[in-house]
């Protein structure tokens, strides 16, 4: 499915296992990360100079100087190219903030996509060092939307076949999680690797496959978020939800559904039991 350039999909780590740590104190991932058909929207106009402006549900307190991993990557890009004109962005922010669906860093890789072809100019790869600059999570998000899966401190991407279509209901309980609050509580860092993904997989079958994951984030997030247990029960007790996980480090739970008419009612119910949380149906995108 080709991607729109302006969208920031949010990423999902459908697995996520600590398997060591390197020098300078870096984590050693060993992740399955696909993307969903929801997403912040990045625009852009004619301009002499570069300049972001930032609307939306979850606008409040994003920055729109050089620190916004938007300018930064409009930045990095424009330098590396000799690109003499700027580019009038809007963003608008639909994803909850450190909410482990990768939001930053996505918007970052809509960036470099949506201005590689806004400027003409060639568009880093994944695999480029300058991208990993930009944070541990842009190269694969620039990957997208094909799934993949994401080794060392990110920049070792493996593509994998399309994944079974289905419907996913993510969830956040309304709190914010920082990153490094939950790497800090790990009780440890030396865990097993992710199993390999058999090919061909129906829908039942990746269920199964990913009830034998891990996501070795949990239980230090929901430490300091017991919020993530609630959304995680509710998920689980709610009719057309297969398997309940949480993404990245938190909060955001992630329920898959056979497809989207089950994961829409899903998405539905909960909303309804639960107004202050943020539900959103959305396609696995492959």
């Amino acid at each position: 499915m080709p991607l729109d350039k302006g969208l920031a999909p949010a990423k999902i780590n459908l697995a996520l296992h600590v398997t060591g740590v390197r020098a300078g104190g870096y984590h050693l991932l060993d992740s399955l990360v696909a993307f969903a058909g929801v997403g912040d929207q990045l625009t852009a106009l004619p301009a002499a100079e570069l300049t972001l402006e930032v609307t939306g549900p979850f606008s409040q307190g994003v920055p729109v100087d050089e620190t916004n991993s938007v300018l930064r990557a409009a930045r990095l890009l424009q330098e590396a190219r000799g690109v003499t004109q700027g580019a009038r962005l809007k963003l608008v922010k639909t994803l909850p903030h450190a909410a482990g669906i990768g939001s930053g860093s996505s918007d970052a890789a809509a960036a470099l996509r949506l201005l590689s072809q806004f400027w003409g100019v060639e568009n880093f790869s994944p695999s480029d060092p300058e991208v990993l600059e930009l944070g541990a999570d842009v190269p694969v998000c620039l990957h997208a939307p094909a799934p993949a899966r994401m080794r060392g401190i990110g920049e070792v991407l493996e593509p994998l076949p399309a994944l079974p279509g289905c419907g996913l209901v993510l969830v956040n309980p309304g709190v914010e999680v920082p990153t490094g609050q939950v790497f800090e509580r790990l009780e440890r860092s030396d865990n097993s690797a992710m199993d390999a993904l058999p090919e061909r997989l129906d829908h039942a079958g990746f269920v199964e496959w990913l009830a034998a994951q891990r996501n070795d984030l949990q239980a230090p997030a929901e430490a300091l978020a017991p919020e993530i247990g609630q959304a995680l029960k509710r998920l689980r007790a709610t009719p057309g939800v297969d398997l309940a996980l949480m993404s990245g480090s938190g909060a955001t739970c992630i329920g898959l559904c056979r497809d989207m008419g089950r994961a829409r009612q899903a998405a539905r119910t909960i909303q309804l039991s639960q107004m202050g949380w943020w539900v959103a149906p959305a396609p696995l995108l492959s």
